[in-house]
């Protein structure tokens, strides 16, 4: 039997077409040489600060992990038990800038619209139904998106994170780049936006450290604890980044995806304090430690980015839109109004496309999650009497002033 003739070729062949344009493209040329130059990559891959136990379950914790998932009983909880609520007026209260000069916009997930001192900055926008490379499988969006992607007006810069599907979205990319928009994304993944068709001009590879500047926004790559890949082969030559943006007025963050780490403390005292942060609070497991935070450790990253002090307004993302999780649907938020509390912390809690103003008197406090949140046996929802108290106050304080 010759080469060619083997029972191998076809099955590699299958798999092979299987990996359509949605995986991307993997970094090579300049892109390549950055990488390998880059003091963050060493053997072969993109090294974590602080280091990390296993990004995904180990074998030996899969079969526990598994009887968790598909348990019903636990199961149910990880959906709403209703319709979740979108707030319906989106496009009409983004139509007129901001009074403040900062506004944000939370999409679902991680995306974020922020209004940032007359510019427009679009955070890790997701307006595909699934989170996947295939557009019949995967995590199913659990609430619509609240605006059609072609009705939100013109974009400034776009953010990624990292190259995760719930992050990365090729049919959204391939949708913004008709606009005009710039992109800031973390080193290797701007591989991935060519693939799409993206000009190589509107591409700012940044390694973590690195900063640019559009249309007189600073966008700085900061460090984050996390992983990449869209494949099988996970070759950690895409690197992970959290994100400070600085305007003439503002300063807010957006971490991405991370685990906690004492870097933000670091990334704090570099381009803090922030009158915003946008912190990744859901997707947590024991299962996989260090690279998504808890509610708890996500407040203790935010007051770290603030240099110990509760100033500033939180706002949770990476909850509420997928499951990606074996924790309750719920969990995220109602950990997050807990943690506010405990130390004094402002936090902002829109439902889908509610925007506000992070300066003003008018952030939204209402836990919405609570009337569709499925409740399990014996156990009832929270008191809405008790949903913020005098300590989850927003400050006037602008980090910009402070």
């Amino acid at each position: 039997m010759t080469s060619a003739d083997s029972p191998q070729k076809p099955l590699r062949e299958k798999l092979r077409g299987l990996r359509t344009a949605a995986f991307g493209a993997d970094p090579a040329g300049e892109r390549m040489e950055r990488i390998r130059r880059s003091p963050n990559f060493a053997d072969g891959v993109f090294q974590n600060p602080e280091g990390t136990r296993a990004a995904r379950p180990s074998p030996k914790s899969t079969s526990g992990l598994m009887k968790t998932y598909f348990r019903k009983e636990e199961r149910v909880l990880r959906a709403p038990a209703g319709t979740v609520p979108v707030h319906a007026t989106t496009l009409a209260d983004i139509h007129e800038p901001p009074p403040s000069g900062l506004r944000l916009t939370w999409m679902g997930h991680s995306t974020v619209l922020a209004e940032i001192d007359g510019r427009r900055v679009l955070f890790d926008p997701v307006w595909s139904d699934r989170c996947s490379p295939f557009d019949f499988a995967g995590p199913k969006r659990l609430h619509p998106v609240p605006v059609p992607l072609a009705s939100l007006g013109e974009v400034d810069v776009v953010v990624i994170s990292h190259d995760h599907y719930d992050h990365l979205d090729m049919p959204t990319i391939r949708a913004l780049k008709a606009t005009g928009a710039l992109f800031a994304v973390p080193l290797g993944v701007g591989a991935h936006l060519e693939h799409w068709g993206v000009p190589p001009d509107r591409i700012r590879d940044l390694d973590w450290n690195e900063s640019t500047e559009v249309a007189g926004i600073s966008l700085t790559a900061t460090p984050a604890r996390h992983f990449c890949g869209r494949g099988l082969r996970n070759r950690q030559h895409t690197l992970w980044a959290s994100w400070a943006v600085a305007g003439p007025e503002h300063r807010i963050y957006h971490s991405g995806d991370t685990g906690y780490f004492e870097g933000f403390q670091d990334i704090g005292a570099a381009h803090g304090p922030f009158d915003a942060t946008m912190i990744q609070i859901g997707a947590y497991s024991p299962h996989w430690p260090d690279i998504h935070m808890t509610p708890e450790e996500g407040m203790r990253a935010h007051l770290d980015l603030q240099g110990g002090i509760p100033r500033g307004v939180m706002l949770p993302i990476h909850w509420g839109t997928f499951n990606l999780a074996p924790h309750p649907w719920d969990e995220p938020g109602e950990g997050t109004v807990t943690a506010a509390a405990a130390v004094g912390a402002a936090i902002a809690l829109p439902c889908p496309g509610e925007p506000f103003e992070p300066t003003s008197d008018s952030v939204p406090s209402t836990p919405w999650w609570r009337g569709v949140a499925a409740r399990g046996p014996g156990t009832e929802a929270p008191s809405t009497s008790a949903q913020l108290t005098s300590p989850v106050v927003v400050q006037k304080e602008t980090a910009a002033s402070a």
